[in-house]
């Protein structure tokens, strides 16, 4: 009978996994780590691991989730990790099945296992099943082998490395455009486990094979593994060894290389030295900037303040600009974001009289971009035109064009001009900011759109931060309050928000004299989101007054009875959330 049930776990997964049904066949392989914890280790090695590696599911996603299971985690089950290399056997069925996302779970969960194996492991189980999908007749199998060298390179003997790269290179010469594929996306991988004499004799010509390859698939994956293979090398040594294949990568004939060069342009342009940028690398970018394909010219204009970054101002000015204001012109709309996005960064490197002479005009003309999305992204990098240019220029130059977007019909642009309306008003002071502002941002609180309603609540507890309770409790608090009184209740409701959100800036003489005795009337709104939010707001009030005598007895005498009426309010609701608040108030 003990024989019997011994057997139950691995004779139930036997038959989910011979089931028709996928669900529970999946199931089954989803619970495999509980079955292994009924079984033991030594079952789960004797009879688990073996029926795992004999039945291979036709299901792709039921072999998803075996592929997953097994990894370094699945080793406690079986005993730890010096049994981990009984797991190699199943993985390696699953690394080589035609479906290309269980072939790469299944690469990943080897990698796993391959960090808790020890040297003898490697030796006697990795390596020789790295060897059987390097030597595989399928490209399935030679396709997973590209992605399992790195794991172990720092684990294999110094005499083993040989054999090691001898295999990788014959995977960088195998004849299918799939296989370079995958050994083109994994070499850098393996470049940051070497050392640089190892990168420079035996990877460098591997490099410079694929990176000539006749698939531009193949030659666009080679960027990654030329800006890793810089990143090992001196500058010197990267000029002379690697300064054709860099030029070569920004004037390959495939659009989709050149993106990729494009927009690792800055790491590639930090590897040589100052005389190679002004003579090779900055007509490169410029031809870039100017490239028939909207792609490259967006990824250019991204790299433009880091190139910049590597240049003197004569330098920008004269041979980056007049490139930079032909993109504010592209015809793309996604080139002129990605400038809009990045031009303010130019404003640090160039100063102030060249941002007024040459940045200004392009931030006003982005600034009235027809799309949204390149306003966008100058009005949320102004900060950087402040630092350099003032307030006062930025306020002439650039406030009438805020103030139009301030209305803009897309809300996002709204909302990212009241995020920066605390910094514009640091800087403005009061009187001006009473004078041009203030009535804008009482406007907003009014807006359709509940984001920018909610954005102009916290934007009046960040300005009451910034002036002071005094100028909050004369010019704004007033305001605010009038909106409870307001027919549309949606006004009503966003009055409630401000004032809770507005309450931790707030002082006690404020919250007693205006903000309370005006709250206390909307427990009687006929709208029950209105009298539930009032509730919810007693209690923000009740936290901030329960430090002093009045404000206790404030809460004694006023808001607990209001909110005892609202306790036994018809709609469920205002009950629950008037309840709540008493039960914090009765705490205090």
């Amino acid at each position: 009978m003990e024989d019997d049930e011994q057997l139950y776990p691995i004779a139930i997964l036997i038959d989910e996994l011979k089931s028709e049904d996928v669900s529970l066949r999946l199931n089954s392989i989803q619970r495999i780590s509980t079955i292994a914890l009924a079984l033991g280790p030594e079952r789960s090695r004797e009879e688990l691991i073996p029926f795992l590696h004999n039945s291979l599911d036709d299901e792709d996603e039921v072999l998803m989730a075996l592929a997953e299971e097994l990894d370094n985690r699945f080793a406690e089950y079986i005993g730890g990790d010096r049994y981990a290399h009984l797991l190699l056997g199943p993985l390696e069925n699953l690394a080589t099945v035609e479906e290309t996302v269980v072939r790469e779970k299944a690469c990943e969960s080897i990698n796993k296992v391959a960090t808790v194996l020890n040297e003898q492991q490697v030796q006697e189980y990795y390596l020789p099943l790295l060897k059987r999908l390097t030597n595989g007749d399928w490209f399935t199998s030679r396709t997973s082998a590209a992605s399992l060298f790195a794991s172990v390179y720092d684990n294999v003997p110094a005499n083993m490395r040989t054999e090691l790269l001898s295999q990788f290179a014959a995977l960088c010469h195998d004849d299918t455009p799939m296989v370079r594929r995958a050994i083109a996306r994994d070499m850098s991988a393996l470049v940051k486990q070497m050392r640089k004499e190892t990168v420079i004799s035996d990877i460098l010509p591997l490099y410079r094979r694929l990176s000539t390859d006749e698939q531009d698939s193949v030659r666009l994956l080679t960027v990654q593994d030329l800006v890793c293979i810089v990143e090992k090398l001196d500058k010197a040594e990267t000029q002379k060894l690697l300064l054709n294949s860099i030029r070569a990568a920004f004037q390959d004939k495939s659009w989709r290389v050149r993106y990729m060069a494009a927009d690792q342009f800055v790491k590639l342009a930090s590897a040589v030295n100052e005389k190679v940028i002004q003579e090779d690398l900055v007509p490169a970018y410029v031809t870039l900037m100017r490239d028939a394909e909207a792609e490259v010219r967006t990824a250019a204009a991204s790299q433009t303040p880091g190139l910049a970054k590597l240049m003197d101002q004569q330098t920008i000015l004269k041979r980056l600009m007049p490139v930079v204001k032909e993109l504010a012109d592209d015809p793309s709309q996604h080139v002129r974001g990605a400038l809009a996005a990045q031009i303010s960064a130019l404003a640090p490197l160039l100063g102030k009289d060249a941002t007024i002479e040459h940045l200004l005009p392009l931030f006003l003309q982005l600034l009235k971009d027809e799309f949204p999305d390149v306003r966008l992204n100058i009005i949320s990098r102004l900060e950087q035109v402040n630092e350099v240019i003032g307030i006062d220029l930025l306020s002439q130059s650039l406030l009438p064009a805020i103030m139009e977007l301030a209305e803009d019909k897309q809300w996002r642009v709204r909302q990212a001009i009241i995020e920066n309306i605390p910094l514009l008003a640091l800087q403005l002071g009061v009187q001006f900011f009473n004078e041009q502002l203030s009535s804008l941002c009482m406007s907003w609180l009014g807006d359709t759109v509940y984001s920018i309603r909610e954005a102009a609540t916290i934007n009046l507890k960040k300005l009451t931060e910034v002036f002071g309770v005094e100028w909050a409790r004369t010019t704004i608090i007033p305001k605010v309050l009038q909106m409870g009184t307001h027919p549309n209740y949606l006004y009503r409701m966003t009055r409630i928000f401000a004032v809770t959100t507005m309450t931790p800036s707030l002082d006690e003489d404020t919250i007693l004299n205006s903000v309370l005795t005006t709250m206390l009337p909307m427990v009687q709104d006929p709208v029950p989101n209105i009298r539930f939010n009032v509730a919810k707001a007693f209690e923000v009030l009740a936290e901030k007054l329960r430090d002093s005598p009045d404000g206790q007895r404030s809460i004694q005498e006023k808001i607990n009875p209001a909110l005892q009426v609202l306790s036994k309010d018809r709609d469920v609701d205002v009950r629950f959330y008037a309840t709540r608040a008493l039960q914090a108030t009765s705490k205090t």
